[in-house]
């Protein structure tokens, strides 16, 4: 009770009603596996340095933060980047929102697969200059442009330039005279030829005549995959705004730029303005317009150059270490690995998914392929190695058209077969957002299929139905189907996808909703707020049709009373609620009886 202590009018807030419980999302997906550039985590990263990713709303943003579609090479095997087409299936098929864990396994203990240049050799590293790319992956083996641009300035001018700017002064004569001065606070100080700071040079009031330019730099990057991006502005100095080494900070403080900058510059801190300009512009060419240029090749490897390079195939612990760097995201729902099955570490990854979506209050189930080119044998031997209420397993790969066929180009195969999992996410999500959770994510079209690997046919799903493996067939005037809704388990009361999907939301949703009663005195009034906010919750997923039954009585029913706890319950601190549902299960199996009857028949 609060304290009145003086007399007075004492106003206050209270409440006459429970809390309310608000359902979580179920569509949020994260694919696990090997990409051609951004953010990574290895086998070896510590458990302290896992960052979870971000979160990705199309496939837009996946090709600026993990690059392309194109193939990997995965130490001397190349591979179609099936986490790439997992992703863009995903969106196509109606998913909206998705993590990525991108993982790398280095080919060697000592290479990192990140390309790297040296700008400027020195046996000193606070003198070295360094353009390496910021993950590893051949992508990053491209070209950087650094392009010295000029501003035609006067004396008059020159106060406002910001302090860092670089400013070069030509006088007349044969050859001309160039000079080069750097400002600092308002003073601009020349060097000589050591590299050694004159005295501050007066320009203001100068008599000495000549051309006066602001030097200002832009980076023009373009990574193996021909993305190009241009970075503008750009000072020599330390002490200038936008300094070439803070803009590509190999450790930048902003996220954003983490994320997305491919490139950054390592400048040690012996460098100085005149030095960082004769470095990037060292045997450089005048254009036709008259800027200065130089291409900065990290294309191959060479002296001082190391080439980038997609790394070896992951093991399983490297997706285990990418499964972990999810564990903080509380909204994700569904997980897989595409690509994995096609990976001597196939039924390692299998298993480290489950473990992941069993892990305690995950509240997620994970969706796994069978491996491609399998038969319905192979693939019934595939589903007895596991038994999980948290998993689903599909059958079998999809076969859809190359995005990265091109005409003239017989290299490139017009199609390409790819696993189920980033096709079945995008259907769960586009089902929970049309449908809602309690519908099964089945009878549903792939619609970017030309075909499947394999023609299952009707007698064939008989043999895997009851199994629980899920398969994706064909049916004339219907077209490509996901025809199987079954999850990878042996427990009959949690054989459908749908019925573990919708206690996962239910659970999550009661979880996250009543952590306001954590540490309320464990009595009669907390008992009764919490009965009567779960009951509302339920109340409102019966009367949108989530519940069997035609009252809420045979719908649900919560207990939180003396009946549920003993006084061992309460002396510990423990509040138990027991909660019924009478949940929706598919029809799966629809039966019409029809039988002759004669004309005068009433029934």
């Amino acid at each position: 009770m609060p304290e009145y202590l003086a007399p007075g009018v004492y106003v206050e807030e209270t409440s006459f009603r429970a809390k309310s419980i608000e359902g979580v999302g179920t569509s949020t997906t994260a694919f696990v596996g090997p990409a051609r550039k951004g953010p990574f985590v290895t086998a070896d990263t510590p458990d302290d340095d896992l960052q979870p990713p971000e979160i990705l709303t199309s496939f837009a943003d996946f090709e600026r933060m993990y690059g392309s579609l194109e193939d990997l090479q995965l130490g001397s095997t190349r591979v179609p980047n099936y986490l790439a087409h997992a992703v863009r299936s995903y969106f196509n098929e109606g998913g909206s929102r998705l993590y990525v864990a991108r993982i790398f396994a280095a080919n060697s203990s000592t290479d990192a697969g990140v390309a790297a240049v040296l700008v400027r050799a020195d046996a000193s590293e606070a003198e070295r200059i360094t353009l390496r790319a910021r993950f590893p992956g051949r992508v990053g083996s491209g070209a950087v442009d650094a392009v010295e641009t000029t501003v035609q300035v006067s004396r008059r001018t020159l106060q406002a330039a910001p302090e860092g700017s670089l400013l070069r002064r030509t006088q007349a004569g044969t050859p001309p005279t160039v000079t080069l001065f750097v400002k600092v606070g308002q003073s601009w100080f020349a060097v000589d030829g050591t590299g050694v700071a004159g005295t501050a040079t007066d320009l203001v009031t100068a008599a000495d005549g000549g051309e006066l330019q602001l030097l200002t730099l832009a980076i023009v990057t373009s990574d193996g995959d021909g993305a190009v991006t241009v970075y503008d502005d750009m000072g020599y100095d330390s002490r200038h705004p936008r300094y070439l080494g803070r803009v590509l900070d190999a450790t930048p403080s902003r996220r954003a730029e983490q994320l997305e900058n491919l490139y950054a510059f390592d400048i040690g801190a012996g460098v100085n303005a005149f030095e960082l300009h004769a470095a990037l512009f060292a045997g450089g060419a005048v254009r036709a317009d008259g800027f200065l240029a130089r291409r900065i090749d990290i294309a191959a490897g060479g002296s001082g150059v190391t080439a980038g390079n997609d790394g070896a195939e992951p093991t399983s612990a490297a997706y285990e270490k990418g499964l972990r760097s999810l564990l903080k995201l509380e909204d994700v729902a569904i997980v897989a690995a595409p690509g994995s099955a096609a990976t001597a570490a196939h039924a390692a990854v299998q298993r480290a998914l489950i473990a992941h979506a069993e892990s305690r209050r995950a509240y997620r189930i994970a969706v796994l392929d069978t491996e491609d080119g399998i038969t319905v044998g192979e693939a019934r031997s595939e589903r007895a190695q596991i038994d999980s209420t948290r998993a689903a397993l599909y059958y079998p790969w999809v076969v859809v058209a190359n995005p990265l066929a091109r005409p003239g180009r017989e290299d490139i195969p017009k199609e390409i077969a790819l696993p189920p999992s980033g096709f079945v996410c995008g259907i769960y999500a586009r089902n929970d957002i049309e449908r809602g959770v309690v519908k099964a994510p089945a009878n549903e079209v792939v619609r970017a299929a030309l075909r499947f690997e394999r023609d299952v046919s009707f007698g064939e799903q008989e043999l895997l139905n009851p199994l629980g493996v899920n398969c994706l067939r064909f049916f004339a005037g219907r077209g490509y189907r996901v025809w199987g809704a079954r999850t990878a388990s042996s427990d009959p009361e949690w054989k459908y996808v749908n019925v573990r999907r919708y206690f996962n939301y239910l659970e999550a949703s009661i979880d996250r909703g009543t952590q306001w009663a954590v540490f309320e005195p464990n009595g009669e009034r907390l008992w009764a707020n919490v009965r009567q906010t779960i009951a509302d919750f339920l109340y409102n997923e019966w009367r949108n049709g989530a519940l069997l039954g035609t009252t809420p009585e045979q719908a649900f029913f919560v207990k939180c009373d003396r009946s549920t706890m003993t006084q061992n319950d309460l002396d510990n601190g423990r509040l138990i609620c027991l909660i019924g549902v009478a949940v929706l299960k598919p029809a799966e199996f629809v039966i019409f009886r029809i039988g002759q009857k004669t004309a005068d028949a009433r029934e």
